[in-house]
């Protein structure tokens, strides 16, 4: 009779352990990001004023599962980076000071990259809390920002806006009052604020 219960007990107790687990049966689909399609837009300030512009994507993927974002990476090419509100020589001498050794170096470093560790949905609309390491300058960080993913004729589109980056954690200092005293009206803001547009397909 004893060894009847027993039985009967451990029955019970692996029926609600299947009733209470979820199988995870879904396939993860990688999506190739779209780099005509896809785009990054940058906005940054110092005391006397701001600036904006634009950065192309080189190369990136999405992974999905059921419809929900579970990873993904992608690479920005730093040489593509355009100064917006400007024109002729001012604008000129403002992209190339930027890509100098002053700012991102990009004749040693042609890419940036950013690389998804961990994605939290917040609801069931495709906004996610979204954490990765953005490595600029070969400088990693980790950062946390809210993106939305939808989806629409085998499309993937991610956003993401005014995404802060501190340039300081990645050794940029021109201009920078973490690393120099009384700049006065010179003095460049450390954060600077990305809108990332990714399109991707299968």
């Amino acid at each position: 009779m004893k060894s009847t219960f027993f039985l009967t007990f451990l029955s019970i107790l692996a029926f609600a352990g299947m009733s209470f687990t979820t199988p995870n049966t879904g396939e993860v689909v990688t999506y190739s990001v779209d780099t005509e399609s896809s785009k990054i837009e940058w906005r940054a300030q110092k005391v006397t004023g701001k600036h904006n512009g634009s950065l192309m994507i080189k190369s990136g993927s999405l992974d999905m599962e059921d419809g929900v974002l579970k990873g993904g990476n992608f690479d920005i090419d730093m040489t593509t980076i355009t100064v917006l509100d400007l024109e002729g020589r001012g604008k000129e001498r403002l992209e190339g000071h930027l890509k100098s050794a002053d700012f991102f170096n990009v004749e040693e470093h042609t890419t940036a990259n950013f690389t998804i560790t961990k994605v939290y949905p917040i609801d069931t609309k495709g906004t996610y809390r979204i954490i990765g390491d953005l490595t600029i300058k070969g400088n990693t960080n980790e950062i946390k920002f809210n993106a939305t993913v939808t989806e629409e004729e085998g499309k993937i589109t991610g956003t993401a806006s005014e995404v802060e980056i501190d340039r300081s954690e990645y050794d940029i200092r021109y201009g920078s009052g973490s690393f120099f005293e009384n700049l006065g009206d010179k003095t460049i803001y450390d954060e600077f604020q990305l809108d990332i547009t990714l399109v991707a397909s299968k």
